[in-house]
C-alpha cells in the first residue's frame, strides 16, 4: 500500500514552505532557539490565519447576529480563542495579571450546546469588533513576548508550563474550522468572499459508482504515550488496542449524487430508517436534505462559505451523524446487507490499511490542511491506497460515542476539554476536513460532536455483521470527581453530618424573614449545596471552575441519577449509584441550573442574589482579595455572605503574596478571618461568631479526610 498520500511529520516545521500552513510542531527538538522560532511561526501563523477568516465577515452587524441558534454570535469566536491564551497562561503562572477582566468573562465559556452554556444574549453586552481587534493585538504582543523571553526547557510536555502556549494555538486551529462553518451557516447578506478563502472550481457533474472494498482483518492499537513530542488532547493518551475482524468500507465518501438517490426516495419523510434521536432531531428541524443543499426552480445548489454553487454532484455530502445513520439504514434495507457507519476501531484499521502517516512538510497528498484551497472536492481526486480520503475532504462520522483510553487523565488547566462529552451523546469524527489542522489532522486526534450537530462532515459505509458496539456505560471513574459524588451524595462517615447539605441548612436558618428569592452557591462543586438549597429558594444557581464538576450536577438534573466508582484498595473499586429521588430532592432540580464560572472574575448577570455561599472556596482562588473585595455587587442589601474554609493556604492554589491571612504581619500573626474582616468591613457585617463545621472525605475503604472549616456568615449593608 502507498504511504505517499500524508508522509510523516518532519522535525522542523519552521523549515516548512512559507505558502504551507505549518503543522503541528516537534515539541522535543533540544535546540531551543530553533523551537523558540518554529513555535513563534506556529503561533503567528494561526493567530493570523484566524483573524483573516473574520475577514468574510461582510459588515459589524455580522458579528452580533447568530448564524444559528445553538451558537454564540460570532464576536464570541472571535474574542474568545484570544482570551483563552490568557485564562490559560494565568494557570501556569507564565503570567500573572489580567489583560481585561471583562472581556476575559465574557469570551470565557459557551462553546459546546452544553447544558452549562449560557447562550442567552439577555445576559451579555458584546464588546464591539474594534475592541476585540485591539484586545486581540495585545494578546499577540503578549504571547510572542513570552516566546521570544520565557524560560524554556525542551521538550515540551503536559507538564510544563509551555504547554498552555500550544494548547492555545491548537484550540484556535480548532476554532479555525467550527469558526468556519458559522460563517457558512451565516445569512448570505452577512457574508463576502475573500480571496485567501476561495473555494476548489473543480466542481464537475457526475460522481463515480461507489463500491465496497475489502479490509483486511487486523489489531488496531491506540493511544499516546506522555513521552509523544507532539501537542495532544488529553483523550489522546493511555491504551486501547481491539482486534479487528475483516469488513468492506466504501471505495469513497458518499457523494451528493449518492445521497441524493435517498432524498428523491423520500429519505427525511419517510421516519422508518431513523433512529428516535434522528426523528426528534427531524420533528425539531423540518429538514427535508442536507442543510447545505439549496433547493431552486432550476435545480440544486450548494451552500459553500460565502455563496451559493449549482450542486458539485462528486463532492462529498455533508450532513450530521443522524442522517448519515439514516442513509446507512436505509442502504441496508435497499441492498439486504448489513450497512452501517465504521466503528472508531475500524476506520483505524482502514488508515493503517491504507499505508497513512501523519501530515509532512510537503504539500498533503489529500484534501487536508489548507492544502489545496477552501472546499470540498470530487471523491476520486486523493487515492490512499485502494481508497480515497481515508483523510481528507470532510470529516467522517463514526459509530463510536467518545469514551476514555484506559490510563485517561486531564490536564490541569483544562479539565473540562473531554470529560463534558463522556455522556453518550458526542459521537467521534475521524479523517479531518479540508481545514483540519495542526493536531486535528494527525493519526491521534480524537475529536467528537453532539449528533445533531453541523461541521465539515459526511462519512463513509461499511458492510460488516459484526456489531458497532458502544463503549460501556460510563460511571464517572476519575478518583477526585468519585470522591467528591460521595463526599456529596453518598453515604455518611463516623456520624459527620453531610457538610453540603449542611451549610445549606444553616443558610436557610440565618435567612430568617429574609426574602428567599435567589441563592448563589459559588464553587458548588458536584452540586449538592445547590440542590438543597433549592428546597427553600425560588431559584438557586451553581457555579464552579470546574466543568467536571459542573458535569455531575447536570447530570443529576438531566437524568435523576450520579453514578460513579469509589476505590476500596488498590486496584479495586466498589460501584455506587445515587438519585435525586432518594435524596429527596427531585423537586428541587427544578429550581436549579449550573455555570461554569470564574469566581475571581464572574459574568456580569450572576448578580441579585439574597444568599451566596462561597464553601471551600476562598483558599482555593488564585486572587482571593477580589473575590471578596467585589462579591457585595452580586448581593442584595441585606443579604447574606456565608464563606466556609478550613484555610488550607497552598502556593499550587494560590499565590503567595496573594494569601488574605496566614501568616506574620507586623510581628503579630494574621489569621484569615482578620483578612475577611478586613476585606468585607466596607461592605457587610459579621452577624454570628465562627462555627467549625467538620466533614469527611473517603478516600478508599481505609481512609478518610477529617477536616473543619470554618464558617462566618455576613450580612450586606445598605
Amino acid at each position: 500500500m502507498s504511504s505517499s498520500a500524508t508522509p510523516v511529520s518532519a522535525t522542523h516545521p519552521a523549515t516548512a514552505p512559507q505558502d504551507l500552513f505549518p503543522r503541528t510542531p516537534n515539541l522535543a527538538d533540544p535546540d531551543t532557539d530553533h523551537l523558540r522560532a518554529t513555535l513563534r511561526q506556529y503561533f503567528l501563523s494561526t493567530f493570523d490565519r484566524y483573524e483573516s477568516l473574520f475577514q468574510c465577515l461582510a459588515n459589524d452587524e455580522a458579528y452580533y447576529v447568530k448564524a444559528i441558534a445553538l451558537r454564540h454570535p460570532l464576536i464570541f469566536y472571535f474574542g474568545h480563542t484570544a482570551t483563552f491564551f490568557v485564562n490559560k497562561l494565568l494557570l501556569t503562572r507564565l503570567i500573572d495579571q489580567r489583560l481585561d477582566h471583562r472581556l476575559e468573562s465574557v469570551f470565557a465559556v459557551g462553546v459546546d450546546e452544553m447544558s452549562w452554556d449560557d447562550l442567552d444574549d439577555a445576559h451579555y453586552e458584546w464588546p464591539t469588533v474594534a475592541e476585540v481587534r485591539a484586545y486581540r493585538d495585545r494578546v499577540r504582543t503578549l504571547v510572542c513576548d513570552l516566546i521570544d523571553h520565557a524560560p524554556l526547557k525542551s521538550p515540551i510536555d503536559w507538564q510544563n508550563p509551555w504547554w498552555a502556549i500550544i494548547m492555545g494555538i491548537e484550540h484556535e486551529r480548532i476554532h479555525l474550522e467550527t469558526s468556519s462553518v458559522l460563517i457558512r451557516q451565516h445569512a448570505l447578506k452577512y457574508v463576502r468572499p475573500v480571496d485567501a478563502w476561495a473555494p476548489r472550481t473543480d466542481t464537475r457533474e457526475d460522481a463515480p459508482e461507489n463500491t465496497p472494498l475489502r479490509v483486511p482483518g487486523g489489531t488496531v492499537t491506540l493511544g499516546k504515550s506522555f513521552s509523544d513530542p507532539q501537542y495532544g488532547w488529553d483523550n489522546e493518551y493511555g491504551r486501547h488496542s481491539a482486534r479487528i475482524e475483516s469488513f468492506l468500507a466504501s471505495k469513497y465518501l458518499v457523494s451528493n449524487q449518492e445521497f441524493l438517490a435517498f432524498v428523491e426516495a423520500g429519505g427525511y419523510r419517510n421516519h422508518h430508517n431513523w433512529t428516535e434521536e434522528g426523528r426528534q432531531w427531524l420533528d425539531f428541524s423540518h429538514a427535508e436534505h442536507p442543510t447545505f443543499w439549496v433547493k431552486k426552480t432550476q435545480g440544486w445548489s450548494l451552500r459553500l462559505m460565502t455563496h451559493e454553487v449549482p450542486m458539485p454532484w462528486a463532492w462529498p455530502v455533508e450532513v450530521n451523524y443522524l442522517e448519515a445513520k439514516a442513509f446507512c439504514n436505509w442502504k441496508a434495507s435497499e441492498t439486504g446487507e448489513p450497512v452501517r457507519l465504521p466503528t472508531e476501531d475500524e476506520w483505524y484499521r482502514l488508515y493503517d490499511a491504507a499505508g497513512l502517516k501523519d501530515p509532512s512538510d510537503a504539500p498533503c497528498a489529500a484534501n487536508l490542511h489548507l492544502d489545496h484551497g477552501a472546499s470540498s472536492c470530487p471523491v476520486d481526486i486523493y487515492a490512499q491506497g485502494d481508497w480515497f480520503d481515508v483523510v481528507g475532504n470532510v470529516w467522517q462520522w463514526t459509530e463510536t460515542p467518545t469514551y476514555p483510553f484506559d490510563g485517561f487523565d486531564v490536564h490541569p488547566i483544562y479539565d473540562d476539554f473531554t470529560t463534558p462529552t463522556f455522556d453518550g451523546r458526542h459521537n467521534l469524527m475521524k479523517g479531518g476536513s479540508w481545514i483540519a489542522c495542526g493536531n486535528e489532522a494527525v493519526r491521534a486526534s480524537r475529536y467528537a460532536f453532539r449528533r445533531h450537530f453541523f461541521q465539515h462532515a459526511g462519512f463513509r459505509y461499511v458492510i460488516s455483521h459484526a456489531p458497532a458496539e458502544a463503549p460501556a456505560a460510563y460511571y464517572e471513574t476519575d478518583k477526585l470527581m468519585s470522591e467528591y459524588a460521595e463526599f456529596h451524595y453518598g453515604d455518611t462517615y463516623f456520624d459527620v453530618p453531610n457538610f453540603p447539605q449542611t451549610l445549606a441548612k444553616l443558610g436557610v436558618q440565618a435567612m430568617g424573614e429574609r426574602p428567599r428569592r435567589r441563592a448563589l452557591d459559588l464553587g458548588c462543586a458536584s452540586g449538592r449545596a445547590t440542590f438543597e438549597l433549592a428546597r427553600a429558594f425560588e431559584h438557586v444557581t451553581g457555579v464552579d471552575f470546574s466543568a467536571r464538576f459542573i458535569n455531575q450536577g447536570v447530570h443529576l438534573v438531566q437524568t435523576g441519577h450520579l453514578r460513579y466508582t469509589l476505590t476500596d484498595e488498590g486496584q479495586l473499586v466498589s460501584y455506587k449509584s445515587r438519585s435525586l429521588a432518594e435524596l429527596d430532592l427531585k423537586d428541587a432540580a427544578t429550581r436549579v441550573e449550573f455555570f461554569q464560572g470564574d469566581a475571581c472574575n464572574l459574568k456580569p448577570q450572576f448578580t441579585g442574589y439574597d444568599l451566596v455561599l462561597a464553601a471551600n472556596l476562598i483558599d482555593r482562588l488564585y486572587d482571593p482579595a477580589r473575590f471578596l473585595d467585589q462579591i457585595h455587587e452580586r448581593i442584595v442589601a441585606g443579604g447574606l455572605l456565608m464563606i466556609a474554609s478550613p484555610y488550607t493556604w497552598l502556593e499550587e492554589h494560590t499565590p503567595r503574596d496573594a494569601w488574605i491571612g496566614g501568616f506574620k504581619k507586623d510581628a503579630e500573626n494574621y489569621t484569615t478571618l482578620d483578612g475577611l474582616k478586613a476585606h468585607l468591613g466596607a461592605h457587610f457585617r459579621l452577624i454570628s461568631e465562627p462555627t467549625d463545621i467538620p466533614f469527611v472525605i473517603r478516600e478508599t475503604r481505609h481512609k478518610f479526610q477529617h477536616t473543619l472549616s470554618e464558617l462566618t456568615i455576613w450580612e450586606r449593608l445598605e
